[in-house]
């Protein structure tokens, strides 16, 4: 008996544990349109973020070109708000631009507390959608 309730309540922590996982979607937003390979600098997306770790000060983001990784799109890092999302034009970037086609782009999110790396969130979108 011990033993199934032991496995029950390590059941409903897991999944208590990962409702809360820390996320975040976003939208390109009305950036200029971009397919020279020569990015334009311009204001960040808008995110939305959830489970935001307890005691995150600021969120850091970086922008990657999943089929040219190299280059370096840029981020921002902003400080966190109360009801988790952060508006248009928060920080400045280079804006996808790929020169063929579309590629897929990936934000990654550190949530921070100070200088103390709390947890790290994706989120993928292709460029142009």
């Amino acid at each position: 008996m011990h033993r199934l309730m032991a496995t029950l309540a390590a059941l409903i922590l897991s999944a208590t544990t990962a409702s809360a996982e820390f996320s975040f979607t976003f939208e390109w937003g009305d950036i200029p349109s971009c397919g020279t390979g020569r990015p334009n600098t311009v204001g960040s997306p808008a995110f939305v973020l959830k489970g935001v770790p307890a005691g995150t000060t600021s969120v850091q983001f970086r922008l990657k070109d999943r089929n040219a990784p190299s280059y370096n799109h840029g981020g921002g890092k902003v400080a966190v708000t109360g009801d988790g999302t952060i508006p248009f034009g928060a920080f400045k970037y280079k804006s996808p631009c790929p020169p063929q086609g579309a590629h897929t782009y990936e934000w990654t999110a550190t949530a921070r507390q100070g200088k103390t790396v709390l947890e790290r969130a994706k989120a993928r979108r292709k460029y142009p959608e």
